[in-house]
């Protein structure tokens, strides 16, 4: 038998598609997305791209929108959501939900940056009049997923007396992330720290919180 290349898959029919070439169109396609924009993500170029032929994407996908949201859908540096530092290992002060939010907007801010999370958010809502799909994608990928993230730490929270009772969690999870988006958009460069900032802003002055510009505190 003829020994196969590395991601080639013998295609005998029944046969399953080749995972590698799968992993390789979709991270071809999310680096098209995210530097050339929607309108510029031709089948034609994944294909060259990822080292495939273009029919080899079509046996997988009908149309360029359903590569670009299963590419968006398969992004796990952009989609996916830190565990809290409590299941990292290294625990923050017991009961200390200002940590926690913090390290999940560290994260954030890392993703809007280095990541190039803000020009793939930027391409889906450029598109959102004429491909709706792609934005609905990086909402339920990106998105809900850490505002759900930033909620259940609020919830913990004030069950423990931590925040407020009286706190909308919902209002400060997307406060919390909107200061993220502000940032970025205003051109802040991230700082180490910038998550805790950020936390001590919205939810005000608590234990631990850093000393804030001019206050004298060290």
């Amino acid at each position: 038998m003829r020994k196969t290349k590395t991601g080639d898959c013998p295609g005998a029919a029944g046969r399953p598609r080749c995972p590698d070439k799968q992993a390789a169109i979709l991270a071809a396609a999310l680096t098209l997305l995210t530097d050339e924009g929607f309108s510029r993500m031709t089948l034609d170029r994944v294909a060259r791209a990822a080292g495939v032929s273009k029919a080899t994407i079509h046996l997988r996908w009908k149309a360029k929108a359903d590569l670009a949201a299963a590419a968006l859908a398969a992004a796990p540096l952009l989609c996916s959501v830190p565990a809290p530092p409590h299941q990292q290992g290294t625990p923050p002060p017991a009961g200390d939900p200002r940590a926690e939010l913090a390290t999940l907007l560290d994260d954030f801010i890392d993703t809007l940056s280095r990541r190039r999370g803000a020009a793939l958010m930027g391409t889906c809502l450029a598109e959102e009049a004429h491909t709706p799909r792609l934005l609905h994608a990086l909402r339920e990928q990106a998105v809900l997923p850490r505002l759900a993230a930033l909620r259940a730490v609020l919830d913990e929270g004030r069950a423990a007396g931590r925040v407020p009772a009286d706190a909308d969690p919902e209002a400060l999870a997307s406060a919390l992330l909107g200061a993220c988006y502000a940032d970025h958009l205003a051109g802040r460069a991230a700082t180490p720290g910038g998550g805790r900032r950020i936390v001590d802003t919205v939810l005000g002055p608590g234990p631990g919180s850093l000393p804030r510009p001019g206050s004298g505190r060290t």
